[in-house]
């Protein structure tokens, strides 16, 4: 018996990682909480990006063919994209102590980006894709690639060239959308493993927003309300049907749902700073039920590595 390959979506964990660290970041702006807080969080999604990044890198040297499956797999076919937007919110963790740093990352991230939604997007182009198919994961290369672009870009102070980014991912997002709610309601019901995908659905309106303040940073506008709004919406639905998203035991799989709830804390602490009433009410809630959420995944998710079970055992 041997592990199973290291799929892809384990990068989840990074986006989980990486959003909670920036919403404490925040939170010693907001209330005046130790910065260490979040800056050791942060140095925790960096430790476990590069060492997810260079396990995954050996893996496909040695055994292309494992990666060549996933990168084909109708479903699992659209997670290698959370490399690339794994690596971009690095930027955001490394550009207050190293400029040049931050922009390797972002042209690494942009480019990996790049290249695999083209070639994802053009072989769903080609057509032939069964219906069932159609999970939230389908966001991941042209929706999350670009939004992340979109924020390093606007964190390293080139706007202009992160709206082009936020205008292909929200124009992706509204066409992909209306796919995915048919699937949901018409299809068959997602199979229990597949359902924390489910999570992914979650999270392009709070990461849009979140890319939005990346550009704009002083920015209030109603749109941004409105976005948030339909995150902490679709929030609320993943608490009300928490126990049939949750028929599928324990798995790393769950992190899918980190990266709306990090994006939605973030986008309500940058609220709340900028003088929004709304977001002053709902932000200190939403960030203690983030880290709550959060910590759990990452002590099961310990659990899990400790005792030898992060990776399901296979046959050779």
């Amino acid at each position: 018996m041997r592990a199973a390959p290291l799929p892809a979506s384990f990068f989840g964990m990074v986006l989980g990682l990486s959003g909670l660290g920036q919403a404490w970041r925040l939170a010693h702006r907001m209330w005046g909480v130790p910065p260490w807080i979040g800056e050791a969080v942060l140095l925790l999604a960096a430790l476990v990006w590069a060492t997810l990044l260079l396990a995954y890198a050996l893996q496909a040297l040695r055994a292309p063919a494992h990666a060549a499956a996933e990168f084909k797999h109708p479903v699992q076919g659209s997670t290698p994209a959370l490399l690339g937007v794994a690596t971009l919110l690095m930027v955001l963790a490394v550009l207050p102590y190293s400029l040049a740093a931050a922009w390797g990352l972002a042209l690494a991230g942009i480019g990996w980006h790049l290249a695999f939604a083209l070639w994802h997007t053009g072989l769903l182009w080609q057509g032939g894709r069964e219906a069932q198919h159609t999970v939230p994961a389908i966001y991941l290369p042209t929706v999350a690639g670009n939004f992340t672009s979109a924020a390093a870009l606007g964190a390293l102070g080139h706007a202009d060239w992160g709206w082009l980014f936020l205008g292909a991912g929200v124009f992706s997002w509204f066409a992909l959308e209306s796919l995915v709610m048919q699937r949901l309601w018409q299809g068959p019901a997602v199979p229990a493993p597949q359902r924390p995908l489910i999570g992914i659905q979650f999270a392009p309106p709070v990461v849009c927003a979140m890319a939005w303040l990346m550009l704009e940073p002083a920015g209030h506008d109603h749109w941004l309300l409105m976005l948030w709004g339909y995150g902490l919406f679709q929030l609320l639905l993943g608490v009300r049907l928490r126990r049939w998203l949750a028929a599928q035991p324990f798995a790393p799989s769950y992190w899918a749902y980190t990266f709306g709830v990090a994006s939605a804390t973030v986008v309500g602490l940058k609220l709340a700073i900028a003088g929004v009433p709304a977001a002053g009410m709902l932000a200190l809630p939403v960030f203690i039920a983030a880290n709550l959420f959060i910590g759990t995944l990452a002590l099961r998710t310990a659990w899990l590595g400790f005792s030898g079970r992060l990776l399901p055992r296979t046959v050779p």
